[in-house]
């Protein structure tokens, strides 16, 4: 009998299998400590800190495990014994809803969910969907997002300028990995001259934000962050054509060796002039630009490094009648608008971690632009020199960090061709700044800076700025913030480049104040998982912003035009709602955003001209990783006043795109405004004039529909 039971205990035994098993990222292959593999409700193990665990007990032929771990997606496979004994690999992927992400505009090191600063980041993948709809520039990325609209300022240019809740675009500080390089006269084309390729992710801070980047700021700032060498090289090319007759070819290259690492941007971009309605005037200019940017990086040790940036764009557009663009002869119009243009610059960036709690930086940065405009008998033409400079230090811990610095900026612009006065500038700002970001609890953190700069033509201007962030459990998170913002005055604003600069008297410093705000925003928000395949997440903002010393746009007896101060302010304040829902592969993002901008000057009380009250959108997207990425938007925009204060219709633009991916190969096709939204269709838009024509004021789409297609090969 013993020796029955001993054959019978070991059938059973033989019987029963055992799996081994090692879960690791799927990025970087590092093991996950503490990942749940089950096979059953009550059958499982737990990784040790290698990523090893073990399953034994199971009888049955064939087992489903499911792989488990905070912050990434679930995995489950099917295991059929009999099977050798070697360790099965487990890949996990992040999922994109848990996913850490690391903002440097507010020089805390902190991820995005430990910051009280209200920060919107559009990462990596958002980009690459961007870069497919337009790959030339980056409009695209930033007229989607809640509450900023791209405004269109030349109809022969194209150009355009991004308003944060309402505010002109001259009131958005634009900067590429902390440097200011877009200011002033540079501000013109900027957002038509960067390409989205090798960025890494882009960050927008809404609301006065002076502290750490001085004056500007008033209605945000756009931080262009790009990508930085890692091991292992990354190769792109990318070749787009659209049906509106324009070819961009964008390639990227990134590597890190030992001491050294190294990344090349370049960019290419050729566009026939395009006339969408068959009016002879052209809807989309004649494009020839060319961008080069190259990054090197050497590594002294661990703990100091260097970075020296380059950027070239030189571009060639000409706007207006299609046939003496094409030089097919005389033409109807008789009209042209040519904008040749240069822009260089050089980003240097010094970094030595004294210790694991203090950082010291240098920056300097040295941007120069030329942009000549010529119209038939009439050439405006001008240089600008700007400069930034500064040291920075951080200490402190994960409770309580600090960072101050002192910089310099300066702004020089020279005219080429003279006019009666001169209408040239130079500013030379100093600053000094301080910035404090603590834990006071595990629900509560608090962000307060100060800044004080001083311009040698308008003197000193103090800027304190506070943020609050709560966090009320693990889905309910809220945040608190506003602070002083200013800005010096200069010509170059929407209602001077839709002039071409033509009759616009210079501005007198000793009578003209620089502009001033104060502003703050509320935002509460929610995030929860539902069951193991939805997640859902949902954000309210409340903003205001009030700008005092408003510069006016005005015109005298002798038909010339000349800048003043308001004798009122002007308020923007509204609200922006964003919901996100995931399912499976699927994603929905929707959005709404009221803002009510109004000028209180002048004895009347209006709201801002161009400035829709009421934007909605609405995106769905499918993705499947490595394989497929299908997307379907809607953006609706309301009503909006002319400067005449008649009123616009409103309208809606729709979109498709869809992306194969097949080994090193992608494959899309993009259907932006399919609908054919077109001003032309809402409105009269007939030129009348040959010689200058008196276009209409843009507040909708004007080329139309637009489709392109394209390849991209990652190597």
């Amino acid at each position: 009998m013993l020796l029955a039971v001993m054959c019978l205990m070991a059938i059973t035994a033989s019987s029963q299998n055992t799996i081994k098993v090692r879960v690791i990222d799927g990025e970087t292959n590092e093991p996950l400590i503490g990942a749940t593999a089950s096979i059953s409700p009550t059958k499982g193990a737990i990784t040790d800190v290698d990523g090893y665990l073990e399953i034994s007990g199971t009888t049955q032929d064939t087992i489903t495990v499911l792989i488990s771990y905070v912050g990434y997606r679930d995995l489950t496979r099917q295991i059929t014994f009999p099977r050798t004994n070697e360790i099965i690999i487990f890949k996990l992927t992040r999922g994109e809803e848990l996913e850490e992400v690391i903002v440097t505009s507010t020089r805390a090191s902190r991820t995005i969910d430990a910051i009280p600063t209200r920060v919107e980041v559009l990462g990596s993948e958002e980009l690459a969907e961007k870069a497919i709809m337009r790959s030339n520039n980056i409009a695209m990325v930033l007229r989607e997002s809640t509450g900023i609209q791209m405004q269109i300022t030349s109809a022969s240019s194209a150009n355009q300028s991004i308003r944060i809740q309402g505010l002109d675009g001259r009131y958005t500080q634009m900067l590429k990995d902390g440097f200011p390089l877009f200011g002033g006269f540079s501000g013109g084309l900027s957002i038509m001259q960067v390409p989205p390729l090798d960025l890494h992710q882009v960050e927008v801070i809404k609301g006065s934000n002076s502290t750490l980047f001085g004056g500007g700021a008033i209605a945000g700032l756009v931080n262009l962050v790009t990508y930085t060498p890692e091991q292992g090289r990354k190769l792109r090319f990318m070749l787009d054509q659209t049906q509106a007759l324009g070819t961009t070819f964008n390639s990227f290259y990134a590597n890190k060796f030992e001491k050294w690492g190294l990344s090349i941007f370049t960019s290419g971009n050729r566009q026939k002039a395009y006339d969408a309605n068959d009016d002879d005037f052209s809807d989309i200019p004649r494009i020839r630009s060319l961008t080069i940017n190259p990054s090197l990086f050497y590594y002294f040790n661990d703990r100091t490094k260097f970075r020296l940036t380059l950027n070239a764009t030189v571009e060639d557009r000409e706007g207006g009648d299609i046939e003496i663009i094409e030089e097919e002869g005389p033409g109807i119009y008789q009209f042209t608008e040519r904008n040749q243009s240069d822009r260089y610059s050089y980003q240097l960036t010094y970094e030595n971690r004294l210790s694991n709690r203090q950082v010291l930086r240098l920056k300097h940065s040295l941007t120069f632009f030329d942009r000549e405009i010529s119209e038939p008998n009439l050439t405006f033409a001008g240089r600008q020199w700007s400069t930034f400079s500064e040291v920075s230090y951080s200490s402190g811990s994960t409770k309580s960090s600090w960072v101050s610095g002192l910089n310099v900026y300066s702004d020089q612009f020279t005219e080429d061709v003279l006019v009666s006065e001169d209408r040239g500038y130079r500013y030379i700002t100093l600053g000094g700044f301080t910035q404090n970001t603590s834990v006071l609890s595990d629900q509560v953190s608090l962000e307060s800076g100060f800044r004080l700069d001083y311009d040698i033509d308008y003197g000193i201007f103090a800027l304190p700025r506070l943020s609050l962030l709560a966090k009320l459990n693990e889905k309910w998170t809220a945040r608190i913030g506003g602070g002083l913002g200013y800005k010096l005055p200069t010509i170059f604003t929407e209602e001077a480049e839709s002039l071409t600069f033509e009759s616009i008297l210079p501005i007198d410093i000793n009578n003209m104040d620089a502009e001033r705000s104060f502003g703050g925003n509320f935002d509460i928000n929610y995030k929860t998982a539902i069951g193991k395949n939805w997640t859902f997440s949902f954000n309210q903002l409340l903003f205001y912003t009030r700008l005092n010393e408003s510069l006016v746009f005005r015109q005298n007896n002798q038909g010339q035009f000349f800048y003043e101060n308001a004798d009122g302010p002007v308020d923007s304040q509204g609200i922006e709602t964003n919901m996100k829902v995931t399912f499976k592969d699927f994603k929905l993002f929707a959005n709404y955003a009221f803002i009510d901008a109004r000028l209180k000057f002048d004895n009347l009380i209006q709201q801002k001209a161009l400035t829709p009250k009421h934007n909605f959108g609405a995106v769905l997207i499918f993705e499947q990783e490595d394989k497929w990425r299908i997307g379907f938007e809607s953006y609706y925009t309301g009503r909006q006043f002319r400067s005449d204060r008649t009123k616009t219709d409103d309208f809606w633009i729709i979109g498709l795109m869809a992306m194969r991916k097949i080994n090193m190969w992608s494959v899309y096709i993009n259907f932006e405004n399919f609908i054919d939204t077109r001003q032309h269709k809402l409105e009269n838009f007939n030129i009348t004039d040959h010689f200058k024509p008196q276009l209409p004021e843009i507040w909708a789409p004007t080329e139309g529909s637009i489709i392109n297609a394209g390849l991209i090969l990652d190597l």
